[in-house]
């Protein structure tokens, strides 16, 4: 029987051997997960029951069991490399099977698809022209490469401080080209259909007080003026029926806030434009929270959404999985959205090479969603998750695994010496 016992203990040994040279042989995969041999004794079962003698017949290999603990996260200058920082795997597709990694070395293939290194197809979420993630059933994720279109301006803003301190221009009708006709002025930029820019300029009035006007005219009114381009704008109030080159109005209170409120947002017309957009330019102008306070003109916010024609410059991926592009006319856009998967039992998975699992019965179904969400960890952009496998560790357990296989060996010798000695009796 010792050579049954030696003979199994060898072959657990080397078995335990091969577990730990995998583990050295990837150090460095990214995403490599360390195993390790766990061992079970063996018994005969006895006819009528245990017994106090005995004797086990050796020893066999129960599992290479996997250890999913994180690995460390390395930078790197790639902005789609991605790591995992806790638990999950990427969820990824080759010609329709799906599989689990948790290699983040993605690229963009020919075809626009987000692969990884050994040219998986990264599933996720895809977004609409206009960016908005689409969610469902997680497909593999095409990066959309095209510019963004051109957006005319249909709402623009400003939050302002009009001195009160202010003094009525000398000048009472208003002229664009005249500094004494006005107190303060501020421009921005707004787009037409094709993106064109075009400067517009609002133009800010104090009015003198006169109770006896028709209408009356009470303190803290300001009369607002814009152009576009130099041209005079048509600002319309809402209920009042525009009228070419007529002002907007606001008028402040004693705390300073605006209390015809009503009166906002104005409506600018442009006049035609001399580029083949679409004519006018109609936007609307909101002065909400702009206020009249004993300090110096200010502005503290101008908004618009317009935006220029612009090309795709580049791409990251965030902590929730979103792929965001940025475009040469500083905007930026979701172009998709990975999602991970998550397992009740990781160990139950099947490994198959380059650095993936399959799902089994033993592993369960994968629970998919996105990044951040429940259990699933974050990603970490131009970062990889580093091979878990601890060096020094696996070293020394290569000694004890090689001295383990000597002892078994030297289990072999000494019974072959008792062998030899009792055949050799007379």
């Amino acid at each position: 029987m010792s050579f049954q016992q030696a003979l199994s203990g060898l072959s657990a040994a080397s078995t335990n051997l091969d577990t730990i040279g995998n583990n050295v042989a990837n150090a460095n995969t990214v995403g490599f997960k360390d195993a390790r041999a766990e061992f079970a004794d063996l018994f005969s079962s006895a006819l009528n029951g245990g017994s106090n003698s005995q004797l086990g017949q050796g020893a066999r290999v129960a599992q290479i069991a996997q250890q999913f603990t994180q690995g460390n996260l390395q930078t790197t200058n790639n902005p789609l490399d991605t790591g995992i920082n806790g638990n999950g795997f990427f969820r990824t597709s080759t010609n329709g099977t799906i599989s689990y990694s948790r290699d983040g070395q993605f690229q963009v293939n020919a075809q626009g698809y987000l692969v990884n290194s050994t040219g998986a197809q990264i599933t996720g979420y895809p977004a609409s022209a206009t960016g908005a993630i689409q969610t469902g059933s997680p497909v593999p994720l095409q990066i959309n490469t095209a510019g963004l279109l051109p957006t005319a301006t249909s709402t623009s803003q400003a939050v302002l401080n009009l001195n009160s301190g202010s003094s009525v221009p000398t000048v009472a009708t208003f002229n664009a080209n005249n500094p004494s006709s006005y107190n303060n002025s501020t421009s921005q930029t707004i787009y037409d259909s094709l993106g064109n820019p075009h400067t517009m300029t609002s133009y800010y009035q104090l009015q003198a007080v006169a109770p006896a006007a028709v209408p009356p005219v009470a303190a803290g009114t300001w009369n607002v003026y814009a152009t576009l381009d130099g041209v005079p704008m048509t600002v319309t109030t809402p209920g009042v029926p525009p009228t070419t080159g007529a002002n907007g109005q606001i008028i402040f209170n004693a705390a300073g806030g605006i209390t015809n409120s009503g009166s906002l947002p104005f409506t600018l017309t442009s006049g035609a434009l001399t580029t083949s957009a679409t004519t006018p330019l109609v936007t609307t102008f909101d002065l909400t929270g702009t206020t009249q306070y004993g300090a110096p003109f200010s502005v503290s916010n101008l908004q618009q959404n317009g935006t220029a024609p612009g090309n795709l410059t580049g791409f990251s991926i965030g902590a929730d999985g979103t792929i965001e592009g940025s475009y040469s006319n500083g905007h930026a856009q979701a172009l998709g959205q990975l999602v991970m998967a998550s397992f009740i039992d990781p160990n139950g998975l099947q490994a198959t090479g380059n650095n993936s699992w399959n799902q089994t019965v033993a592993s369960g179904d994968p629970l998919v969603s996105t990044p951040g969400s429940g259990t699933l960890g974050t990603l970490q952009s131009s970062s990889l998750e580093q091979s878990n496998v601890d060096l020094t560790a696996e070293l020394v357990n290569m000694i004890t695994a090689q001295r383990n296989y000597q002892a078994n060996a030297q289990t072999i010798k000494t019974q072959d010496q008792i062998m030899q000695t009792i055949t050799s009796l007379r």
